[in-house]
């Protein structure tokens, strides 16, 4: 029987084609994601089908080249760039004989490693305990019924039983913890309204510059690296931008694509923040080719947290890195649609504050239309 190691980072990398277009951002992607989260990436299996294999995910003959290759570099892992099933997975662990980590896992791990706060660990704990919910594995001599004693002899509880009801108490627990930390932050949101001061929120895809932009605005230092989930805990602070007056400013997390639905739900009292804000600042990763992907990423993202229909500007950053100018530009009704800047340099920053003014006034005098 495989028992599957505790640890390990060298890692053998898997991406499969399957038609969707955008093979190389994400294989780009993917070794981001992997460097992120500390593994060392050995080698790079490639490979090309129609769909899924029920079984093993990428079929029988992938399956060999994958175990060659985990043998000749002597790797611990194999981290897939897909969404595995409980079954996908076991059947890849037994026929690999090493660990197997699919996406969702492999960002889990990351945003494990980026909590700071209380509240952010509890949610990615939380995030990860209902993701282990649905595979619950420890290995494969784990699961047999657990030996009697003395008054106890007999087939007793499984082990996974066992674990199944331990993991849910655990689960209980954290909800209501989060719930409390949820019901202390509406308090706070309650009185900035009673206060008529502007909410807005960065959005936008992973490492578009965000944190980056968050600092411009309000000198906070906040931590910002070129990496995937540089920031993953909520920062917000109170500025005074002239036109506009007191507003204020929240960097949240993160998206990316195919993010998990269970990251999603942990961070939902967090990300409540985006859908209650007054105006989301989308922030685009202007020189990256993948950007209209990214954007409908965040978008899918936003659609599932109930803030879609929250008034957007987009802010086209990392404009140093392309050919483009400073600017605001306009929708064929006047209004602002996006504005390109670079946080980083600080050109375009006062265009950004012009817009902000702009849509603050607004807001003021029309707040029922600009919410």
């Amino acid at each position: 029987m495989f028992e599957r190691p505790a640890s390990g980072e060298n890692a053998v990398l898997v991406q499969l084609d399957f038609g969707e277009g955008d093979f190389a951002e994400r294989l780009s992607e993917f070794k981001l994601l992997v460097a992120s989260a500390r593994a060392r990436p050995l080698a790079v299996i490639f490979g090309k089908r129609a769909r899924p294999d029920p079984a093993l995910f990428a079929g029988k003959g992938k399956v060999a080249e994958i175990g060659e290759a985990v043998r000749l570099h002597e790797a611990d892992v194999v981290v897939f760039n897909h969404e595995l099933s409980p079954g996908q997975q076991r059947n890849l662990e037994r026929t690999l004989e090493c660990r197997v980590v699919d996406r969702s896992s492999l960002i889990l791990d990351i945003f494990a490693l980026r909590a700071k706060s209380h509240e952010g660990k509890l949610q990615v704990e939380l995030a990860q305990l209902q993701h282990l919910a649905t595979r619950l594995v420890r290995g494969w001599t784990h699961l047999e019924r657990q030996k009697g004693g003395i008054g106890l002899r007999g087939p007793g509880e499984k082990q996974l039983e066992t674990d199944r009801r331990l993991l849910g108490k655990r689960v209980a627990l954290l909800k209501d913890r989060l719930k409390q930390m949820g019901r202390q932050r509406e308090v706070r949101r309650r009185a900035r309204t009673r206060g008529e001061v502007l909410a807005i929120s960065l959005v936008g895809y992973t490492n578009a510059g965000k944190s980056t932009l968050f600092n411009a605005l309000t000198k906070a230092g906040a931590y910002a690296a070129d990496q995937l989930f540089a920031t993953l805990d909520t920062t917000s602070r109170r500025l005074f931008i002239e036109g506009a007056g007191p507003i204020v400013l929240s960097d949240t997390v993160g998206f990316i694509r195919d993010l998990p639905h269970a990251l999603v739900a942990a961070f939902q009292a967090t990300l409540e923040e985006t859908a209650q804000a007054d105006l989301l600042l989308h922030v685009v990763d202007a020189a990256s080719p993948d950007r209209d992907q990214q954007i409908k990423a965040v978008g899918a993202v936003l659609k599932e947290i109930g803030a879609l229909d929250v008034p957007q500007i987009l802010v086209w950053n990392k404009l140093d890195l392309t050919a483009a100018s400073p600017a605001i530009e306009r929708d064929d009704c006047g209004n602002i649609s996006f504005v390109r800047l670079s946080a980083r340099t600080g050109a375009g920053m006062s265009l950004l504050r012009e817009a902000l003014a702009e849509t603050a006034s607004r807001h003021k005098e029309f707040p029922a239309a600009a919410a």
